[in-house]
């Protein structure tokens, strides 16, 4: 089951606050201010600015 679009447009960057987006894979959230990427691990989006990958780009 993947996020539904209710969920998705109510999700923010935790760090700048800023829309996130569903990278091409749909295993994780993108902001594209911050250049993080958050993991989605059983359908549930981890939200945690420690967990969150940084992106080349």
């Amino acid at each position: 089951m993947a996020l539904s679009k209710e969920l998705l447009d109510i999700l923010a960057c935790p760090k700048c606050k800023g829309d996130i987006n569903v990278n091409d894979k749909g295993d994780g959230l993108i902001c594209d201010t911050c250049k993080l990427m958050y993991e989605i691990r059983d359908d549930i989006p981890i939200m945690l600015i420690d967990e969150a990958t940084p992106i080349e780009g």
